[in-house]
């Protein structure tokens, strides 16, 4: 399994990113997607999940109405499109695989993680 991550970078506060996911090694409609964050000092924390199969979606309360994850499946990869950011959302940003992970936002429930992308958001 390999998930590599890209699309972080520095926005202002209001903006906008897009997070891509891109997955290989396995059977991508059999698994489940989360992106997940850990900002310096904290911990992790779930913030959007999705099931390939189904399209079933989930997300942290924090997130809801600004973040929303998709995805592409002829090109194994699962988006998270931010918008209306602010400062609490700076973090590092990883996407992770399971086939059956339990908690769609529990991150001990994830078997496979990517590197991760830096998200800043400056006020």
């Amino acid at each position: 399994v390999q998930l590599v991550e890209s699309g972080g970078g520095l926005v202002q506060a209001g903006g906008s990113l897009r997070l891509s996911c891109a997955a290989s090694g396995f059977t991508f409609d059999e698994y489940h997607i989360g992106w997940f964050r850990q900002a310096p000092g904290k911990e992790p924390e779930g913030v959007a999940c999705i099931s390939i199969n189904d399209g079933t979606t989930c997300y942290a309360d924090s997130v809801k109405g600004r973040f929303t994850i998709s995805s592409d499946n002829a090109k194994n990869t699962v988006y998270l499109q931010m918008t209306s950011l602010n400062p609490e959302d700076t973090a590092l940003y990883t996407c992770a695989a399971d086939e059956v992970p339990g908690h769609c936002l529990g991150p001990a429930g994830f078997g496979s993680w990517g590197q991760g992308t830096q998200v800043t958001v400056s006020s």
